[in-house]
């Protein structure tokens, strides 16, 4: 039986513009492999297709992609809001190879003022916002360690945990050095910590004038007094705050709250650059490189932008372009939609806000020529990659391996990434050892676990090898023996093609005297000021970094690890009411089903589970 190919192209297209109507709704357009190629919202499906169903007047990418086409999706809509809001969601989900892609969406730290303690605690936060007061985000987690820094010298708030809180009976270094006023101890009223706490929500929403004019007089007082002490500790809040404002640069007074967006251009690379401005003060800046084609308009690249960027983001009140979007309006009512509340978009071409987002655009301009800058220095490394080890071409994916562990325990295996734009962070692995019959230290059995698992994955996810997860070129930890420890285990899998090398420290062990082993072929080394040397040598220190970050991360955790945690139906109120009533978890442990049954809040039958647990296990 002979296999048959899909009919691609303009007409497979057309056949399926038969089928739609003029709904608003989005597309997905498919290869062979029913590969998501492209998703596209419209107004009307059926115009918005029919421009697909000829090759004739299209950039060459996407004639490519039509001509790819070989099965298409749609959702309708009941608006072009809704088709908007799910073209990204789905392109988010999906990273089709012809849509402009966000490759490093990160999550931004905010500022948190805790309000269920009675003296609340300032410290930074990520993630999902609770019932706390928040301000941000903040471009970095430096920004906001910075600016934290600055406040608790100005306010002088706690940072420590409420159970430090609770279980101090002297002030901690942060007292010593005016960080905290030390309400841990008593030695600030309630009162006059809350004037604290609100001054410090003040300043994080610009209202700052007034608080400085505030502690000026109280300094002037203390001064005149006599308090020298006091004013002087003023003196230096005072000047603390100015830093806070020195430090952030560039701060607007006609813009409260907004987010700039530069986008620069060149070489079929994008740089786009997002300053946050909140309470008229610059939070800080960060930099994105979203994958495009050298075809993409500027419009479409920060459409594609908006729309990633803000999926689970909360905007803010306006947000600053340096290029406008297709449909401005209803990008702006998708991100009110998103906010809960009106969002504005506008492109300035004159006044500050002007002058904002051309310092943006500079940014992007400056970074992306930085960036291109470091590709081309990143190109030449894997040229000399191909050249020193044989390769057929250079290797667009680089991967690396390493073990951790003390003594066997606590392993784990990691995997880094690094390929034509350097070191993909966002691919980088890490493997729990699982198998429990390896000798402790047994390196051999747990490169085999790692390998074997990383590669049934890979032949089971994309067995004939379309993506671009398959690698070029392995770098293994180790010589002759781990080089064919590995060739036998990737055989066994039949993977028998990629190449690979083994990084041996070589004589005494010296950084720079590598050895090089390859399977069928003599050891060799490369010269001292090898580029290539030096590439291998940041490659395997990244991967050395990544493992023992691993295996210290999940050391940390077994040491704090509870053994309640363990047992059903102890949630985080019963642990701590069992820990109150006997003190540690080993002494629960060790309780008898009476004294279980005496804690509060452990009904019969859970204080026989618990007692169980302990007691009948083994």
């Amino acid at each position: 039986m002979t296999e048959t190919t899909k009919a691609t192209g303009p007409d497979v297209i057309k056949r399926f513009l038969r089928s739609l109507d003029g709904s608003p709704g989005v597309y997905r357009m498919l290869d062979e492999q029913n590969r998501v190629l492209y998703v596209g919202k419209a107004r009307s499906l059926k115009n918005r297709v029919a421009n697909y169903t000829r090759l004739q007047g299209h950039s060459p990418r996407i004639a490519r992609m039509i001509s790819e086409t070989a099965s298409m999706m749609v959702l309708t809509t009941q608006t072009e809001l809704e088709a908007l809001l799910l073209e990204q969601n789905l392109i988010k989900q999906l990273k089709p190879r012809y849509n402009v892609l966000l490759r490093d969406d990160k999550s931004f730290p905010n500022i948190e003022v805790t309000t269920a303690h009675g003296f609340p605690q300032i410290r930074k936060h990520r993630g999902h916002k609770g019932k706390n007061l928040y301000f941000g985000p903040f471009a970095s987690a430096g920004a906001v360690n910075r600016v934290l820094n600055q406040l608790q010298r100005v306010f002088l708030l706690r940072n420590c945990s409420d159970s430090d809180f609770e279980g101090r009976t002297r002030p901690c270094l942060n007292y010593q050095i005016k960080r905290c006023s030390a309400p841990c101890v008593g030695y600030v009223s309630a009162s006059d910590y809350a004037q604290s706490v609100r001054d410090a929500e003040r300043f994080l929403r610009g209202e700052t004038t007034e608080i400085q004019e505030r502690l000026a007089d109280e300094m002037n007082r203390a001064s005149a007094g006599m308090e020298f002490e006091r004013a002087a500790a003023l003196r230096d809040r005072i000047k603390a705050m100015t830093n806070v404002q020195s430090v952030q640069g560039v701060n607007p007074q006609g813009v409260p709250e907004a987010d700039v967006i530069g986008l620069h251009m060149e070489g079929g690379q994008a740089c786009i650059q997002v300053f946050f401005i909140r309470a008229n003060q610059n939070w800080g800046n960060s930099d994105f490189y979203p994958k495009v084609a050298e075809d993409m308009s500027p419009t479409e690249v920060m459409e594609a932008f908006l729309g990633q960027f803000y999926d689970g983001k909360e905007p803010p009140r306006m947000v600053i372009l340096s290029h406008g979007v297709e449909d401005g309006a209803l990008m702006a009512e998708a991100l009110s939609d998103r906010a809960g509340r009106r969002v504005q978009i506008v492109v300035p071409q004159r006044g500050e806000k002007h002058e904002l987002v051309q310092g943006a655009v500079r940014n992007a301009r400056e970074s992306l020529g930085r960036k291109m800058s470091e590709s081309a220095t990143q190109t030449r490394l894997l040229d000399g990659m191909a050249e020193a080890f044989d390769l057929p071409a250079p290797p667009r994916r680089i991967e690396v391996y390493d073990n951790s562990h003390i003594q066997g325990s606590h392993a784990v295996g990691a995997m880094i990434v690094s390929g034509p734009d350097g070191l993909e962070k966002s691919q980088y692995r890490k493997f729990n050892i699982k198998d429990d019959t390896l000798t402790p230290g047994d390196d051999f059995g747990m490169m085999k676990e790692v390998l074997t698992r990383r590669f049934k994955r890979l032949l089971k996810e994309d067995p004939e090898r379309k993506s671009e997860m398959w690698p070029d070129l392995l770098l293994i930890d180790g010589g002759a023996g781990q080089v064919s420890a590995v060739d036998q285990i990737l055989r066994e899998l039949g993977v028998e093609d990629i190449a690979m090398v083994g990084v041996a420290k070589g004589v005494d062990r010296d950084h720079g005297k590598e050895e090089f082993h390859r399977k069928g072929t003599r050891p060799f080394a490369l010269r001292r000021n090898d580029p290539v040397l030096y590439f291998v040598q940041r490659l395997r220190d990244e991967a050395h970094r990544f493992a023992i970050g691993t295996h210290r991360a999940k050391r940390a955790k077994a040491l704090v690890a509870n053994p309640l945690d363990e047992v059903q139906g102890v949630g985080a109120a019963r642990k701590r009411a069992l820990l109150q009533h006997f003190g540690s978890a080993k002494a629960v442990s060790r309780a008898g089903l009476a004294d279980l049954k005496a804690v509060e809040g452990v009904s019969d039958a859970l204080a026989e589970t618990i007692h169980r647990h302990f007691h009948e296990r083994g």
